[in-house]
């Protein structure tokens, strides 16, 4: 089953993004917050003290609040921290998480770089008046592609000694949840875009009915990147068939692969709350 919505700011009502909760609220800001421990930084270059950073905006006067981590699309080789605006101010905390980027870093470095930043912001969001419960972890593009490896593949976090169960749900925008191309092009694939392959690289490979809430957004397949929309409704299908009891998957009709960041953004905080009432939204075929 999937969801085709047409890009509209009535979805701001449908799927509660305009609220009296989420209205504006004073907020702290802690920037270039270091998500290694500084013993793990002690032999690591310039480059890494300086990528591997995140910036938490939070709301000061709401205790038990949602966090939302962002990882920020660029083919895994570009790209910069940064949370869509859309999606400031929403009543939940945003964690923008900064990442090395290949050719500096491998694939594997990259990952590690995410299961860390989202492992801090699970043993540390506390400590700012969040709820540790409340963790979702999202992205696009190549972002949306980490958020689905860190939150579906559980050696990532395992490492950093918490588990992908203990996150409240996981939102990937227009991700690649096959192998992703540049895993692909390093290992000397010559058709590393258009070729799928479904491998301990791929999100899809470790879906499962227990895995956390799910929720995937993606543009109009006529217009979007090529084989993204079909590979995550494929993902989709996988997880409902297997038992998996909140999935959600929407094709938003009219955005492409750069636009479809601003309906996720409205969509997003309806999920959150959905989430938290434990009501997944029903899905017409």
């Amino acid at each position: 089953m999937r969801t085709l919505l047409y890009f509209s700011l009535t979805l701001f009502a449908i799927h509660g993004g305009l609220c009296e909760e989420q209205s504006r609220t004073a907020s702290r800001s802690e920037p270039a917050l270091s998500y290694y421990a500084p013993a793990r930084l002690e032999k690591a270059d310039a480059y890494q003290k300086e990528t591997c950073v995140l910036d938490l905006v939070y709301p000061a006067d709401k205790p038990g609040f949602a966090t939302v981590i962002w990882f920020h699309g660029g083919g895994l080789t570009g790209g910069d921290r940064e949370v869509p605006k859309l999606l400031q101010e929403k009543g939940f905390a945003t964690a923008a998480v900064g990442y090395r980027l290949s050719p500096k870093a491998t694939p594997d470095e990259i990952l590690q770089d995410a299961a860390a930043a989202t492992a801090w912001v699970l043993k540390n969001i506390a400590s700012k008046g969040g709820d540790p419960k409340k963790v979702f972890i999202a992205g696009h593009s190549a972002g949306g592609y980490l958020a689905a490896m860190i939150g579906m593949d559980p050696r990532w976090l395992a490492a950093e000694g918490v588990s992908n169960k203990q996150l409240a749900g996981i939102i990937p925008v227009s991700g690649q949840v096959t192998t992703h191309f540049l895993v692909k092009k390093v290992r000397g694939d010559t058709q590393p875009e258009l070729r799928p392959i479904i491998d301990d690289y791929a999100p899809l490979y470790y879906a499962s009915k227990d895995l956390p809430p799910i929720c995937l957004i993606l543009g109009d397949r006529r217009i979007e990147y090529k084989n993204r929309v079909e590979e995550n409704d494929l993902m989709a299908v996988c997880l409902r068939n297997l038992g998996h009891p909140f999935v959600e998957f929407y094709e938003m009709g009219g955005l492409d692969h750069g636009s479809v960041i601003n309906g996720a953004c409205l969509l997003i905080p309806g999920f959150i709350k959905r989430v938290q009432d434990n009501t997944p939204a029903r899905q017409t075929p």
